[in-house]
C-alpha cells in the first residue's frame, strides 16, 4: 500500500473498541500525538507487538533516525521526517494515509524493513495505526489510520498503534475532505509534527490498554 493500499509479548489481546482518550504515554507504551492542520490525533504505540516498526516511527518522528530525502536524494541526519508532510491519500469508510516526504505516495526514504504481524492483533476495529507497504517487508515511513474495521487487511500490514475515539472522529473528517481522482485532498492536510510521549521515570504506571 503506498499508493498502494488497495480496497481489496508476547501474545497480545486486541485493544477494546473504544481506546482511552488522550492517554498519557510511558516508556512501555508510548503515545504519538500527530499534530495536523485539522487537529491532533492521539495513538498508543505497541513496542512489544511491533518493536521494529515502533522504534522506526519514533526515530523518524524525533529525527534520531537517518533517512534519505526523496526530493533531493540527500541523507537527512537529525531531521524529523514527518514534519510538514501531508496526508496524501484519504478514502471515506476506509483510511487516511501519510508519511511520505515526497507527498506522492511513491517516495522512498533509503531503507525498508520487515513486516511484524501477530494473530491476536487485527484490523477488527477503527483507529488502527499501521504501516503502508508495497508488498511483504517493504515498510518505510508511510502509515495509515483506519476509520473502521477492515478484516481483509489482516496479516498483510504491521499494526503498531491504536488511536483513541476522538482521533477516529477526526480521521473520518479528514477522509471526507474534497479530493481528486487519486484520492489526494484538494487542500493539503498537513502533519505539522509528531510528538512522542514516553512519560518520565517519576510518573506512576498507567493502566495498560492490552494484556500480554
Amino acid at each position: 500500500m503506498r499508493k498502494l493500499l488497495t480496497a481489496t509479548g508476547l501474545l497480545i489481546l486486541a485493544l477494546s473498541a473504544t481506546a482511552q482518550a488522550a492517554q498519557p504515554g510511558t516508556k512501555e507504551q508510548p503515545v504519538a500525538i500527530i499534530q495536523t492542520s485539522m487537529g491532533d490525533l492521539h495513538c498508543v504505540l505497541f513496542p512489544k507487538a511491533a518493536p521494529i516498526g515502533t522504534a522506526n516511527f519514533i526515530g523518524l518522528a524525533k529525527g534520531t533516525k537517518d533517512w534519505t530525502n526523496p526530493k533531493t536524494g540527500k541523507k537527512e541526519h537529525g531531521v524529523p521526517l514527518y514534519d510538514n508532510t501531508t496526508f496524501h491519500r484519504v478514502i471515506p469508510d476506509f483510511m487516511i494515509q501519510g508519511g511520505d516526504p515526497a507527498g506522492t505516495g511513491a517516495g522512498e526514504i533509503g531503507f525498508r524493513f520487515k513486516n511484524e504481524t501477530h494473530s491476536d492483533l487485527k484490523f477488527d476495529q477503527p483507529g488502527r495505526l499501521a504501516y503502508a507497504n508495497a508488498g511483504p517487508d517493504t515498510n518505510g515511513s508511510q502509515f495509515f489510520i483506519t476509520e473502521k474495521a477492515y478484516p481483509h487487511l489482516n496479516g498483510n500490514y504491521t499494526i503498531f498503534g491504536q488511536c483513541d475515539e476522538p482521533s477516529v472522529q477526526l480521521v473520518k473528517k479528514i477522509a471526507r475532505q474534497p479530493r481528486n481522482a487519486n484520492d489526494k485532498p484538494n487542500t493539503p492536510i498537513i502533519i505539522r509534527h509528531i510528538k512522542i510521549d514516553e512519560g518520565t521515570a517519576a510518573k506512576a504506571p498507567v493502566k495498560k490498554s492490552y494484556a500480554h
